[in-house]
């Protein structure tokens, strides 16, 4: 499916389990998605992330409510241990079935994002590897010096702010060298069209839930 579809099908879906109270739409959901996200065959890594990173928020969401909440506090306890594992698995199925640039070319051409954004964006995630990189390269550096410099020492994120700012104006130059013009007309070495079977299936995904919340009588 196109990604800039599922991403607006995540939004719709996540605004509706986060104004309604329906737990059983929470579980479908979750089951939908896990269908969803296997198909695509994960490593049993992420499967496992997927698993038990929820389990620590949602039981302090359910035990506080459960424990000190008033009014129908048990039915929201339940409803807040399943919406955080729906926003979980939800978030799941765009972000591990669709890549960085495929959701930002998508965006850029069929949602029809800025180009000076969409490109911006996609230099800053290329620049994550070489974070860690330059981290460690400002650590040794101090350690020559004699100082010692830990994850939360000031100096580090100073410094990384200044090497942040000298990319950035390499990046500018880059693009500029490479013909980047802001707000110009741009042609696409690959274009990205919307399949006609994606728009019957993200209206019957976003209406069945819908017509979940309205008839059915688990709500």
């Amino acid at each position: 499916m196109n990604a800039s579809l599922k991403l607006l099908i995540a939004l719709v879906l996540s605004l509706e389990i986060s104004v309604t109270k329906s737990i059983s739409l929470n579980i479908i959901l979750v089951a939908f998605s896990f269908v969803y996200v296997i198909w695509h065959r994960p490593s049993w890594k992420q499967f496992a992330y997927l698993f038990f990173i929820p389990l620590l928020p949602a039981f302090g969401s359910w035990s506080s409510l459960y424990l000190y909440g008033t009014g129908d506090h048990i039915h929201m306890a339940w409803v807040m241990f399943t919406r955080i594992f729906a926003y979980v698995w939800i978030g799941a199925s765009l972000t591990m079935t669709t890549t960085t640039d495929d959701l930002l070319t998508s965006l850029e051409q069929n949602a029809k994002l800025p180009s000076t954004f969409v490109y911006g964006m996609l230099g800053a995630f290329n620049f994550i590897p070489r974070i860690g990189h330059e981290l460690n390269t400002i650590k040794i550096s101090a350690r020559m010096r004699g100082e010692v410099l830990h994850f939360w020492s000031p100096q580090i994120f100073f410094k990384a702010i200044l090497t942040s700012l000298n990319w950035s104006t390499n990046l500018s130059q880059a693009m500029t060298s490479h013909g980047f013009a802001e707000g110009a007309p741009r042609t696409h070495y690959q274009t990205i069209k919307i399949p006609s079977w994606n728009w019957p299936v993200s209206f019957v995904i976003i209406i069945s839930s819908l017509a979940y919340l309205i008839f059915s009588p688990l709500r």
